[in-house]
């Protein structure tokens, strides 16, 4: 689905620019300055907005859907989106929040993301009012006399002042010099690109404010910034990552989506609902004030949360099925019926054996450690012993965790 169920988020009639920057602060975490966001606005009337992203892994998650619908918002107002792929900065690899140097990717790695990145970007923005650029249109072409301009424009010592440099730095933990460069690269693409704002999460703000500062050294007006907030993944406590395995990816299947968004902790609940749905804020005020008040069951928050993103992703009547079907296996306990099948013709196998040849489990170790943990169901009823055996007759269902069901069949 590609910008399938697009609502505007505005009437037709243009907001007022006091209106507009009003609707564009709502969640942010920073603007940084809002008066100078007013005066662009009011003097230019259409910003270029830059969002850079390195195409670091293939997929996209809630997490960076943060700032995608940010995004969505200013060309819902009528601004420029310019979606920027690093695919030359990817080569270095941001330093942001990394104890060591980052492993580089290949070329063909850093192609292939970047395609998927593009595909994914567009769930969520308007293709017609977004332009794709790659930053090794420039970076690529630069000589070692415009680089040496370029460094000479900042420090080390400013560098240094970065947390994650200075942390590697007093700890003797090798900084390459590339890796000085890379803030500088980020910085000069807004000079190329002559953004007027550019978009990050809370944790890019370095590299943004050096963006502004790099725009000034080439006589370029200072491009205003934006952070997002860090959207913390399924466990609640880390910051969504695919490494991590707490993400919600938007291409996940709609079953795997609507039940990793409903074992979310309770507390996260509004967070999601504000940072990414399209769900109006005073229905989001409304629902909140009831849950504080015990009006609403966390469970039936969820719930519509869950609807909301599936919806969204997806469309209604898969969310309507999920919803559904969540009742049926999570509630009342019931067995979905569209589960898969996978057929053994002998009589008898261990659980190990069986749960790493159905894809369950990548290793016997990890099947181990699923039974260990209570994880694994034969027939509805929780494997406890490592080493069983199970006697296969005509029909069973091998169940993992809350959302991976198997039906076993006798041949």
């Amino acid at each position: 689905m590609i910008y399938k169920n697009f609502k505007p988020l505005r009437e037709k009639k243009m907001p007022s620019i006091e209106e507009q920057v009003s609707i564009i602060k709502r969640n942010t975490a920073e603007i940084i300055p809002e008066e100078e966001l007013i005066k662009k606005i009011k003097r230019k009337g259409s910003l270029t907005i830059k969002f850079g992203v390195d195409p670091t892994s293939p997929d996209i998650h809630l997490g960076h859907s943060v700032i995608l619908l940010k995004l969505r918002t200013f060309q819902e107002l009528g601004h420029k989106v310019i979606l920027l792929i690093g695919d030359f900065t990817a080569r270095v690899g941001d330093p942001t929040g990394r104890i060591k140097t980052r492993k580089p990717l290949t070329v063909k790695e850093i192609k292939e993301n970047a395609r998927t990145y593009k595909e994914q970007a567009f769930k969520i923005l308007d293709p017609a009012k977004t332009k794709i650029d790659y930053n090794s249109r420039w970076l690529g072409k630069m000589n070692f006399s415009q680089i040496l301009k370029l460094a000479s424009r900042y420090t080390v010592a400013r560098m240094l002042e970065r947390d994650d440099f200075s942390l590697r730095y007093k700890k003797n933990i090798p900084i390459g010099l590339h890796e000085f460069l890379y803030p500088l690269m980020q910085a000069y693409d807004s000079v190329a690109l002559k953004a007027d704002v550019e978009i990050g999460g809370t944790d890019q703000k370095f590299n943004l404010l050096l963006g502004r500062y790099i725009q000034k050294t080439y006589g370029q007006s200072p491009q205003v910034i934006i952070t997002m907030p860090i959207l913390e993944g399924t466990d609640g406590k880390e910051k969504m990552s695919k490494s991590l395995g707490n993400y919600i990816g938007i291409t996940d299947p709609p079953s795997e989506m609507y039940g990793k968004i409903m074992s979310i902790p309770d507390e996260l609940i509004f967070r999601y609902f504000r940072l990414v749905t399209t769900l109006p804020e005073d229905k989001i005020d409304k629902l909140e004030k009831e849950f504080t008040e015990g009006k609403l069951h966390p469970k039936k928050a969820k719930k519509m949360l869950a609807f909301e993103i599936v919806r969204f992703y997806y469309d209604e009547k898969e969310a309507k099925y999920q919803d559904e079907r969540f009742e049926k296996v999570f509630s009342k306990k019931e067995i979905p019926p569209e589960i898969p099948s996978c057929s053994f013709s002998s009589g008898k196998i261990g659980i190990v054996e069986l749960l790493k040849s159905t894809g369950l489990a990548k290793s016997g170790s990890e099947a181990r450690r699923l039974i260990q943990q209570g994880g694994v169901k034969w027939d509805g009823e929780k494997v406890k012993e490592i080493n069983k055996v199970l006697s296969l007759t005509n029909e069973h269902i091998l169940q993992v965790g809350k959302r991976r069901f198997l039906r076993i069949v006798k041949k």
